[in-house]
């Protein structure tokens, strides 16, 4: 790796950092291109991403973000996996390392703060943006729906009273 891709390396890193809500650093040894694939597409799917990463490049690039502080996480063969949503990331690498011994979480950043395994553990466990936001459309359109059946429900009744009259004078 010469030097100007080192270069653009460490802005993509500090990039990624700024923008990103949730890094997760995982440390991972002897993992196949199939398995690394398959990480990939589900973070992917998931709405994050996985990046191998040189140490002294993310140490780099961890300068002047809100993760400055996860330098220390950056020993060993290391890729991070981020995302925008504070759930994705570590729901997919904590899902995966859980299937695959290859895959060990280090450690993570949520908006600045430093996270341990067992935080991020916690924090996989939580519901996703998109679960969170169907839950909230889903009591939002409760009421409407029983509304709607409130008001149906006289107007049906009255039909079957006037039917059930119909029948009883044609016989």
């Amino acid at each position: 790796m010469d030097r100007t891709q080192k270069k653009e390396l460490a802005d993509f890193l500090h990039t990624t950092f700024n923008e990103a809500v949730c890094v997760v650093v995982t440390r991972q040894t002897g993992m196949t291109v199939d398995e690394s694939t398959d990480l990939r597409r589900r973070m992917r799917d998931a709405g994050a991403r996985f990046k191998v990463t040189k140490n002294r490049i993310a140490k780099i690039a961890l300068k002047g973000t809100k993760f400055e502080d996860l330098d220390g996480y950056f020993t060993g063969p290391t890729a991070i996996a981020y995302s925008e949503d504070p759930v994705a990331a570590a729901k997919i690498a904590t899902t995966f390392a859980e299937q695959n011994d290859k895959l060990e979480i280090v450690g993570a950043g949520l908006n600045g703060q430093k996270l341990d395994v067992e935080g991020v553990k916690a924090l996989a466990k939580l519901p996703s943006l998109d679960e969170l936001r169907g839950k909230i459309i889903g009591v939002l359109q409760a009421p409407a729906t029983k509304l709607a059946g409130v008001t149906q429900a006289p107007a049906g009744q009255l039909a079957r009273v006037l039917k059930a009259k119909a029948d009883a004078e044609a016989a």
